[in-house]
């Protein structure tokens, strides 16, 4: 079954600020196997020219779509997560995630389209800090196999 495009442009903010902390940070790195000292170490970043310990770019995927997930969820949208696999991920930074960033984000549903037998959902999120200091914006993007048949 088609997705519903009645949901393109529609946003979703997340409902309450993500808090960065040291141990996630590490915890990421670890995870995608990058050593790097700046996201491990609060001197080595300082000493890197940071205020504190750096995320790794990818990082923001931990807490991006948690406004766009009620949308994925919502059953008028029409779609079925056993079918779903990721097709693309991208980031554009204005300036790096660091620990102790409180960040918010909405996420809009930007575009919703037929590839072959496949639908292909894009949600674009922007990450602010609770001030409203733009930090970066995410983009991405899943398929729904076989969703067009």
């Amino acid at each position: 079954m088609a997705l519903n495009r009645d949901f393109v442009g529609r946003s979703y903010p997340s409902s309450t600020p993500y808090e960065v902390s040291r141990v996630k940070i590490r915890e990421f790195a670890a995870a995608i196997g990058d050593d790097n000292p700046i996201y491990h170490d609060r001197e080595a970043a300082r000493a890197a020219g940071h205020p504190d310990v750096v995320a790794p770019p990818t990082f923001p995927i931990v807490f991006s779509l948690r406004g766009g997930g009620e949308a994925l969820a919502d059953p008028d949208l029409g779609l079925n997560f056993a079918m779903v696999v990721h097709g693309e991920q991208r980031f554009e930074y204005l300036r790096p995630v660091y620990a102790g960033d409180e960040l918010v984000t909405t996420a809009t549903i930007t575009d919703i389209r037929t590839a072959g037998r496949n639908e292909l959902l894009t949600v674009r999120s922007d990450v602010t800090t609770v001030s409203g200091e733009p930090v970066c914006t995410t983009y991405n993007t899943i398929v729904e196999r076989g969703g067009a048949a």
